[in-house]
Parts: C-alpha cells; sequence; structure tokens
C-alpha cells in the first residue's frame, strides 16, 4: 500500500520580480528540481510559493536561491517566515551557510514592506516604474529622441548619421540589447529583449537607421505605460488586501503600551480607539462602539460592540473606547487568516492559466523559427525577391510575436476576480475555483446553518384543554432550565422571565427521549413522543413543522411546544438569484426529519429534497448527483464547513458558511462565504462569469491583434511601427481591461456588469 509523502510549504518574496514572463521563467525552472512537488510564483504579490518532499535535498533552498538569481539577477529572495513575515536573503550567496549567518529574523520586514520596496527596482524588461526609475526611462527617452532628431534633421550623410543614430539608439535601448545579451550567455534566448534587439539591430543592418531607433524609442514609452498600468494594477489589488492591523495597544497595569501585534497573548488586554482597526480577535469587556467590518465582511452596515460581543482583527473602530481581551494570536488571528487565503489563491491555477502557460513556452520560438525561414526562403525561391526586403518583414514578424500581453494581463485578472470576491466577504481559494464556478449547473445545500440560522425558536404553543399558553411555556421553562440543549435554551429565551432555583428539584434526563423534573412540587415531563408513549400518556401532535416537545404534568398531557430554526432572511433570494442566472438543480440535503425539511424547501422553493441523512447519505447523494451529470457541469455543495467535511470535498467546489468563526470551514472549502449570507453564492458566480469574461476578452483581443499583424508583416504591409503597436499596445490595452475584474458586480448576476 503506498503511502502519501508529507510535503512542506516554503514562501519567499521575489523583490524586483517586475515581468510576468520572467515569474513564468522562475516557475518552470524550481517545479523542475528534484524533490519539488509543486511551483507557484504570484507575479501580482511577487510571492514564490513552493511545496517539497522528503527527496528535497539539504542544500535545496540555495539551489533555489541560485535558479532564481542565474535567471532573474536583479531579483532578492525574501523567505516568509511563520508570521508572515520576511526575513532578508542576500541576493547573491553561493553559500548556504553564509546566507543562513545573513539572515536575521528580530530584524525581519513586514510583507508589505518588502513588497512596496521592490516596486523602484527595474531591469532590461521592465513593467516596475517606480518615480525614480520613471524619471531615468524618460531621460533616456528624451536623450534618445533629441538625437534622433539631430541625426534625422542634419544632412550629414555617411558614418555621421550612422553615428548619431547609434548613439540616440544606445541612449534609448542599450540596456534592451544588454540584458538580452545576458539572457543568452544564461541560456535564455526567446524574450522580450531578445526579440526587440533582434529586431531593430536588424533594421540597422539593412540601413534602416530611423526605424530602427524609432522603433526602439516607441518600444519603451510603450514599456512605461506598461509598467505604470501593471503598478496601478498591483496597487488597486493590493489595497484590497490593506487591512493589517500594523500596531496594537497592550494594557499593563494602569498605562498601554504601542507594540506589534505578534507580541501580544492570548489572555492578554488591549484597548483599540476610534478610528483604529482592531489588531487581534477578541472580546469586549469594556466600552462599546460601532464596528465596521466592510474589510472582512463587504457588509456595509456598522455591528455594534459591547462587553461580551466577539470583534475580529480587521474591524474598524468607528465610534468609542473598547477594551478587547484577546482570544486568538496575530498568525491565528481572522485579518491573518483572510490575507494568507488571499495572497496564496494564485497557487491553484485556473486552466485558462495553465494553458496560457504552455502556449507561451512554445509560441515564441515557433514564430522565431517562422521569422527565419521568412528571411531566408522567398528570396530563394520567388523569382524577383530581395532579401533586404523578406529580412525586413521577419523582423517585423519577430517583434510583433511576444505573447507578453496574455501572461501579464489572464494573472493579474484572475487574481482582480479574486481581489473582488474578498471585498464583497466572499473568499477563493484559487482562480481554478473561481474558474469553475462558471459551469455549475447544480447547487446542493445543508439546511441547518445555512440556509436556516442554526437558532431555534419556539413558532407554536399548544396547551391541552385547562392550561393556557403562558402556563404551559412557563412549566416547560422551568423544567428545561437545567439543560444546556439548543432546544432546551430556546424555551427558556422564549419565556424570558426570572426562573427561581429553587422551585426545581429532582432533574434527569431521560436519553433519547427528554427530561423529568419536579416544577414547585408537580411532576412534569417534557420531550418527544416516545416519552409520551413510554409513560402511557396521551397525546395529540401539532400541524406545526418542527421538533415537537410535549409535555405532561403529574401523568396529564399538558400540550406541546413547537421548535423551528428560523430561516435566513435572504435565503428565498439565493434560491430565485441562482435559478435567474442558470442554476438548473438546487437540493437540499439534511439529517432532520421529514416534515422539517419539506416544509423549509417548499416555503424557499428548492427542486430536491432529502431528509434525515448521515453525513455518509450525503455523500452517496452527492455521488448520484455527479453520475448524472454531463460535460462540463459543475456540482457545488454549500454547508456549515463543520460537520459536512466529507460532503464539501466530495462536490466539484465547496462552500462554506459561518467562515470568520470556524476553522474547520476555511479548512474544509474550496470557497468561503464570510458572512453566512446563501445570498453570496449567486454573487460568486457572477463574479466569476464575469472575470471569464474579461479573461477571455483579453485572450481573443491579444490573438486576434497578434495574428492580424503577423499576416500584414508576413505580406509586407505593416512597419515596425504597427509591430511594436500590436506587441506593447496591447499589453497596455489587455492589462487595463483586467484591472476591470476589481470591481464587483452590483448585481448577483455580475456577468452582464
Amino acid at each position: 500500500m503506498s503511502t502519501i509523502e508529507p510535503t512542506v510549504k516554503r514562501q519567499w518574496i521575489l523583490e524586483g520580480l517586475d515581468c510576468a514572463n520572467c515569474a513564468m521563467k522562475i516557475e518552470n525552472k524550481v517545479s523542475k528540481m528534484e524533490g519539488v512537488a509543486s511551483c507557484s510564483v504570484n507575479f501580482a504579490t511577487k510571492t514564490l510559493t513552493m511545496e517539497t518532499d522528503g527527496r528535497f535535498p539539504d542544500t535545496g533552498i540555495a539551489q533555489v536561491e541560485r535558479t532564481v538569481i542565474s535567471l532573474e539577477p536583479h531579483v532578492r529572495l525574501l523567505e516568509k517566515n511563520a508570521g508572515g513575515a520576511a526575513a532578508v536573503s542576500r541576493p547573491h550567496a553561493h553559500d548556504a551557510g553564509a546566507r543562513e549567518s545573513e539572515r536575521d529574523p528580530n530584524h525581519a520586514a513586514p510583507y508589505e514592506q518588502g513588497h512596496a520596496r521592490s516596486e523602484g527596482l527595474a531591469h532590461g524588461h521592465s513593467h516596475s516604474h517606480g518615480e525614480g526609475e520613471t524619471r531615468r526611462t524618460l531621460l533616456r527617452l528624451g536623450i534618445g529622441a533629441a538625437l534622433a532628431a539631430a541625426a534625422y534633421l542634419i544632412p550629414a550623410g555617411g558614418y555621421s548619421e550612422l553615428g548619431l543614430f547609434l548613439l540616440a539608439y544606445l541612449a534609448a535601448g542599450g540596456n534592451v540589447v544588454w540584458q538580452a545579451a545576458r539572457n543568452i550567455v544564461r541560456g535564455q534566448v526567446f524574450d522580450e529583449n531578445f526579440l526587440m534587439a533582434l529586431a531593430t539591430i536588424g533594421a540597422f543592418a539593412i540601413g534602416q537607421y530611423p526605424e530602427g531607433v524609432a522603433v526602439m524609442l516607441f518600444y519603451q514609452v510603450g514599456e512605461l505605460f506598461q509598467g505604470l498600468a501593471v503598478n496601478r494594477s498591483r496597487r488597486s489589488i493590493t489595497a484590497l488586501m490593506d487591512i493589517r492591523p500594523e500596531t496594537a495597544r497592550l494594557r499593563i497595569g494602569d498605562e498601554t503600551k504601542i507594540v506589534p501585534p505578534g507580541q501580544v497573548k492570548i489572555g492578554e488586554i488591549i484597548v483599540v480607539q476610534p478610528g483604529e482597526k482592531v489588531p487581534l480577535d477578541g472580546t469586549v469587556i469594556e466600552g462599546s462602539a460601532m464596528m465596521d467590518t466592510s474589510a472582512l465582511t463587504g457588509e456595509s452596515v456598522p455591528r455594534s460592540a459591547e462587553p461580551g460581543s466577539a470583534v475580529l482583527s480587521g474591524f474598524i473602530n468607528k465610534n468609542g473606547v473598547v477594551v478587547v481581551r484577546v482570544t486568538q494570536t496575530f498568525a491565528e488571528s481572522a485579518v491573518s487568516k483572510i490575507l494568507e487565503l488571499v495572497q496564496n489563491a494564485s497557487n491553484n491555477k485556473a486552466k485558462t492559466e495553465n494553458f496560457i502557460t504552455r502556449f507561451a513556452r512554445g509560441y515564441t520560438p515557433v514564430v522565431v523559427i517562422t521569422a527565419a525561414l521568412l528571411a531566408v526562403v522567398p528570396p530563394l525561391l520567388v523569382p524577383g525577391a530581395t532579401f533586404s526586403d523578406w529580412i525586413y518583414r521577419a523582423l517585423v514578424f519577430l517583434v510583433i510575436s511576444c505573447p507578453c500581453a496574455l501572461v501579464v494581463s489572464i494573472p493579474l485578472g484572475f487574481f482582480g476576480g479574486i481581489g473582488a470576491a474578498s471585498r464583497s466577504g466572499i473568499l477563493v481559494k484559487g482562480s481554478n475555483y473561481l474558474e469553475a464556478l462558471n459551469d455549475v449547473k447544480t447547487v446542493v445545500f445543508d439546511k441547518t446553518g445555512t440556509l436556516t440560522k442554526g437558532q431555534f425558536k419556539v413558532t407554536g404553543i399548544y396547551p391541552a384543554e385547562g392550561m393556557t399558553a403562558d402556563e404551559l411555556l412557563r412549566l416547560a421553562a422551568y423544567a428545561e432550565s437545567h439543560s444546556g440543549h439548543p432546544i432546551a435554551e430556546s424555551i427558556v429565551a422564549a419565556y424570558g422571565g426570572s426562573i427561581a432555583g429553587n422551585a426545581v428539584s429532582d432533574y434527569r434526563e431521560i436519553s433519547g427521549h427528554g427530561i423529568r423534573a419536579a416544577v414547585e412540587g408537580r411532576t412534569v415531563l417534557a420531550g418527544n413522543a416516545r416519552l409520551m408513549e413510554r409513560e402511557g400518556i396521551a397525546f395529540r401532535q401539532p400541524d406545526g413543522a418542527g421538533t415537537i416537545v410535549h409535555l405532561a404534568v403529574d401523568g396529564q398531557y399538558a400540550g406541546s411546544l413547537v421548535i423551528a430554526d428560523e430561516i435566513k432572511e435572504d435565503a428565498a433570494r439565493a434560491l430565485a438569484a441562482l435559478r435567474q442566472i442558470g442554476v438548473r438543480k438546487t437540493v437540499m440535503l439534511t439529517g432532520d426529519a421529514s416534515a422539517v425539511a419539506e416544509d423549509v424547501g417548499k416555503r424557499l422553493g428548492v427542486g430536491e429534497i432529502h431528509a434525515e441523512l448521515l453525513p455518509q447519505d450525503k455523500v452517496e447523494r452527492i455521488e448520484r448527483l455527479e453520475s448524472e451529470k454531463t460535460g462540463r457541469e459543475k456540482i457545488a455543495f454549500v454547508g456549515d464547513g463543520i460537520n459536512d467535511t466529507p460532503v464539501l470535498a466530495r462536490a466539484d467546489v465547496g462552500i462554506a458558511m459561518g467562515g470568520l468563526g470556524s476553522d474547520a470551514a476555511i479548512e474544509a472549502a474550496d470557497i468561503v462565504i464570510m458572512t453566512d449570507e446563501p445570498s453570496k453564492i449567486a454573487a460568486a458566480i457572477g463574479i466569476a462569469r464575469r472575470t471569464r469574461t474579461i479573461v477571455w476578452q483579453n485572450i481573443w483581443f491579444a490573438l486576434g491583434i497578434k495574428a492580424v499583424f503577423l499576416l500584414l508583416g508576413a505580406f509586407g504591409i505593416a512597419t515596425m511601427w504597427e509591430a511594436v503597436f500590436s506587441d506593447v499596445g496591447v499589453t497596455v490595452l489587455a492589462v487595463l481591461n483586467s484591472m476591470r475584474a476589481l470591481r464587483a458586480p452590483a448585481s448577483a448576476d455580475g456577468a452582464r456588469g
């Protein structure tokens, strides 16, 4: 019997990573290392996530660093520790021992700071333009443009003209040529630097000096705008996740001390002032305030917090000072879990992303080979064809070939969709799950805690002859006052009055039946029908749907109470929204009684209802639905994530309710609804459809434009100017289009947004 080998997860921030194509190369190379079970590079957050198994060598970390540096020498690796911080690792370390000695966890830079610092770094193929780099780029472009204008206007001719154009070319694109040469030495030929260097040097070779310089200038201007667009998109995405508190006010005796949240221990006391973020999960012990929970739940209505209320890290105190007893460490707090989920979401890539990665890997070499044939074959075979004409066409063909628009915009599109979902209170664990939501045609619901609140309430009081409703409820509350069962608690809550402690005696629970107690000297039985039958008491079954509690006093039937779970306010709206967006089948699976399930299902309009099921019965029902589906159809199961773990794991997409407070929900599900609102399921599908639309718009737009210009270039119609636009211009437009995915749709039917 084979055993599954345990894996270890490691993460690095790649400071200075500013090119999606570079991220793809790093991911491909590291994933092929021995002992690496999986590797993903998130271009949007500049994070390398790697899982290793027992075959990973002791020198593996040093090998990862050498691999990254060999591909991108300017990149610095910041290793993220368990607390989410990043410990600095030297960029050119060749000795593992030396590298370890330079790491100092006491001087670890937080993730956000490391991420922000990397914005100003650049290399030959830069999509990251900090203020200083932008000025340098503009200066180079200005000098190059001035020299090109001088060469064009001064009738120098000969070597003087060539010299001026050459100086202009080196000023505008010397860094591109240098990076291309370095990449070739490292065995990385087919990238955008190589293509642009080859095309523009080729233009010089055939005497097209002005065009060679102009194309390089235009390319660099396009790269500048492309970098600004990517950075704007990145900032928009990271702004969605800017919910991590930076400090905590720790109360020590009569004083408060400002400390990092990670230093606060469970049980310690913190103070939260108006306008501050709650730094850690806890319980309010003093004061009251209104809390803005929108960063975590997407809800705009503030939530009140008073002594006894639970508050979560990331809430914002709108008014009033509250004192909170900490119940979770910072690493285990709600905000840390949410940030980790969102930041790691792109580790689980959608099929579309994987397809583009494979496509880009083979696409550029094929185009380069085609360009070489285009330059050589027609002049040899076609009468009157000249090498200079066909070489120019081949160079145009080369400029067009880079798949940068796809490689950059598609991961940003998916990550933007995940960010928009998180802003709406929906945590999606990967773009693969976001993509899978598009094909969901069957949604299966658990009942308790999903469509209903999981909070029992007395919905009917049916006294027997000679007994009043008030007296029946009072006797039931007294009898049940010693029980901790949710049904007993609902009866006591419905009574609402005070219960004298000495009024109840001889309390005894009868397993599987109910309770017996002496209330004010009278013997009271409270329980199910089996209890009445066991005691030989004739009873009547009321009409109300729910759990029935029968009561008898001194051997005489006294009446019954109906206890029902409240349906969530938006449950009916959720079912209607799912039908509206094309979900064909809705199913409810519950362990509750058939009468209760039928009542809830009919009131909500659920298509199929299956009751009195054990957890294994629910799995069997899901498997039966799996066998009935056709094509790419997917099944989503929605549960509370606590007792539905097997079904959440078995469904194509597992969606958990109760996200913020339930560790089980976060672990078991693919998607977590943080607000417990079933209507968010339709909203999640809407966001998924909107994201898919944007991603495929980019794919067809980029491929369509490139196909047109490849043909125009091959037939000698397109010039290098048009070729550069088809590369850089299309990338800028695709990135700007991807930013639309950041906006959550206004309605559940987000696909039409």
